[in-house]
């Protein structure tokens, strides 16, 4: 089996069978993406080795204007996509196994967690996976400490209040929050801001 064939099926949503030849070229990749992570995130490296050494993780190129602040982790990276303008702030996980695509603009505060794959319910069965990809619309902002769960697509300018866990799709331009995260408003990202908490001083008039 090499990269290609194993993404093709990974992509392909089919379930993984435990102790099987997919699973086994797993645990290669984690090998491999483990030993870069560690020296992603285990010395100080300037922007531009940031993105040296996480192409290598994802084993394709990323844009000059793509930024990381380490730590990073993942347990394979191989099906991972970011788009121009990313940002992942400090401490995010990604599990890709099942697809992680991010889309131009999109931003991750800290400690946000990608999951793509679910376990067998079944506990005689339970290291059985199933993968399924999140993927986000262009300029998504997903808070701090939020959670997205496998198969959800986040739409363009969505924003995802921190310490969400997402379980379902968000619609294009919406803001979500809460365990599990909801709807709390629509808005128009050219007419809509965050409120101001700007104080007068006295050389205000």
């Amino acid at each position: 089996m090499d990269l290609q064939e194993y993404l093709a099926r990974m992509n392909s949503g089919e379930p993984v069978q435990g102790g099987g030849d997919m699973h086994r070229f797993m645990r290669e990749i984690n090998e491999v993406t483990m030993r870069l992570t560690c020296e992603l995130n285990n010395k100080y490296h300037t922007s531009e080795e940031v993105r040296e050494i996480f192409s290598k993780i994802i084993g394709k190129p990323v844009d000059k204007s793509f930024r990381l602040f380490p730590p990073f982790y993942t347990n394979c990276g191989k099906n991972t996509t970011v788009g121009k303008g990313v940002f992942i702030n400090t401490g995010c996980h990604f599990q890709d196994q099942g697809g992680i695509t991010l889309g131009d603009g999109t931003f991750l505060g800290n400690n946000v967690v990608l999951t793509t794959m679910n376990h067998d319910f079944d506990p005689e069965h339970r290291s059985t996976t199933y993968p399924a990809p999140i993927v986000t619309g262009k300029n998504v902002w997903i808070g701090s400490s939020v959670t997205i769960v496998p198969g959800v697509t986040i739409g363009d300018g969505a924003i995802v209040g921190a310490g969400s866990v997402v379980t379902k799709d968000v619609p294009p331009y919406t803001i979500v929050a809460g365990v599990p995260a909801r709807v709390i408003r629509k808005f128009d990202p050219k007419t809509d801001h965050l409120p101001s908490t700007h104080k007068k001083t006295h050389g205000d008039k």
